[in-house]
C-alpha cells in the first residue's frame, strides 16, 4: 500500500490520537504558564517528565500502527517497498531511541 494512498494505521485510532495530542499541548500551556508564574523549578520538571512520558507514548502507539499497518502490508507485497518500509521504521526507531 503507497503512503500516498492515505490509508495509514493510525487512521483508525486518529481521534484517540488526536485527544492525546491536545493533552499533550494542554501540557505544553501549563509548562508555559507555570514559567510565566515563577514556579518552583522541581515542580516544573516534574511536569517536564510527564509530559516527555506522555509524548513517549505515543509516539510507541504510532511506530506500533506503522509496523503492524505499513510494514506488514508492504511485507505482504514482497516487492521493494517492504524494505523502503522496514528502513523506515528503523530510521523512527533511531530517532525515538536518541531523544
Amino acid at each position: 500500500m503507497s503512503e500516498h494512498e492515505g490509508h495509514y494505521g493510525y487512521l483508525k485510532r486518529q481521534d484517540d490520537y488526536l485527544k492525546r495530542l491536545k493533552r499533550i499541548e494542554g501540557q505544553a500551556r501549563g509548562l508555559q504558564r507555570m514559567v510565566e508564574e515563577e514556579k518552583y523549578c522541581i515542580d516544573i520538571l516534574t511536569q517536564v517528565a510527564a509530559m516527555t512520558s506522555a509524548l513517549q507514548s505515543f509516539s510507541m502507539g504510532l511506530l506500533e500502527e506503522h509496523l503492524s499497518h505499513c510494514v506488514v502490508g508492504a511485507a505482504r507485497a514482497g516487492d521493494d517497498e517492504a524494505r523502503v518500509k522496514i528502513d523506515e521504521a528503523m530510521a523512527a526507531i533511531t530517532r525515538l531511541v536518541k531523544s
